[in-house]
């Protein structure tokens, strides 16, 4: 499915409370992520190959110019939110990337998250220390 006129495949990706709104077009291997390069985005070599995983497994690093709009969590969520909207944009692109996007489980979202902190506990499970006397 293509947005406007031009070929824009859309996928939107989400961990923990980080969300990423992936747009996919032909192009050259260009990513910008909130406007800004890739590289500066995600410093870390790890974030990076993280984020293009689905685009290693595709065999398309130098076929898409990738554009990501990302907000919330930390660095490292928005890694996983960013491989998780660009494996669902590249479906959209091509229903056959389907079977090994899946085989290398990029298609399903990752449900943890942080565990809310409980009244009475300093923590989500941690207690305040027992005082018998």
């Amino acid at each position: 499915m293509a947005t406007k006129s031009t070929n824009e495949f859309l996928g939107t990706g989400r961990r923990k409370t980080a969300v990423a709104r992936v747009r996919l077009a032909t192009g050259s291997g260009k990513i910008t992520i909130n406007r800004r390069p890739f590289e500066n985005y995600f410093p870390l070599e790890t974030q990076r190959s993280i984020a293009t995983q689905p685009l290693t497994v595709a065999g398309a690093m130098e076929k898409f110019d990738v554009r990501v709009n990302v907000a919330g969590g930390g660095p490292n969520g928005q890694a996983d939110a960013v491989r998780h909207g660009l494996a669902r944009a590249l479906i959209k692109f091509d229903a056959n990337l389907r079977p090994p996007l899946k085989a290398e489980g990029l298609l399903t979202r990752d449900p943890r998250a942080r565990e809310r902190k409980k009244y009475g506990q300093p923590g989500a499970r941690k207690r305040f220390q027992f005082s018998k006397r």
